[in-house]
């Protein structure tokens, strides 16, 4: 799903514009640990944590409202325009912070921080992004799992930080968020 200019205003409130520009620039999967300055995500607010309890609220003709969105109409309204922007998060959640080992599913946990674009600003996304990486690591230490899910933009900027001999040739200029660099 392509960024549009008229999303970022919104993923900015959100708090996830960092993460949003580093999709469209180079970054692929390819001390204490703070995501903050990895990955430019607040780490002051409120908890992310809850339960979906009506998801009826979060269907369109028995479907999930967020798969009909491909890219913005030129003609948008503004109400069209925070429609994806919430589609925009939602795919921002589920496949570059809270992401499965298929990255193509999108968790309900999230629909309910979706549904007001102006509060997603006032959560600790980084705390829930680095409690999910390590969630992550801890199950990729079964000897029966064969590959890592989760946010693993922060993990190798995290690598690319701590182990220089590790770093990309470019990644020394200066850059905030570091995964950015």
């Amino acid at each position: 799903m392509p960024l549009h200019e008229r999303i970022i205003p919104y993923l900015e409130t959100a708090g996830l514009y960092h993460l949003a520009r580093l999709n469209s620039q180079w970054f692929w999967v390819d001390e204490p640990l703070d995501v903050a300055y990895q990955l430019g995500l607040p780490i002051d607010g409120e908890p992310v944590s809850g339960c979906l309890s009506e998801f009826e609220n979060f269907m369109e003709n028995g479907r999930p409202a967020w798969e009909r969105f491909r890219v913005l109409p030129a003609d948008a309204t503004d109400d069209i325009v925070r429609i994806y922007a919430r589609a925009y998060i939602m795919m921002l959640l589920s496949s570059q912070l809270f992401a499965d080992k298929n990255a193509n599913r999108v968790h309900l946990r999230w629909l309910p921080y979706v549904a007001s674009l102006d509060d997603l600003g006032r959560y600790s996304w980084g705390s829930a992004v680095l409690a999910w990486l390590y969630r992550c690591l801890c199950r990729g230490t079964n000897r029966n799992v064969v590959n890592l899910a989760g946010p693993l933009q922060l993990l190798q900027s995290w690598i690319f930080w701590r182990f220089p001999c590790l770093r990309p040739s470019d990644f020394n200029r200066f850059g905030f968020p570091l995964a950015s660099r």
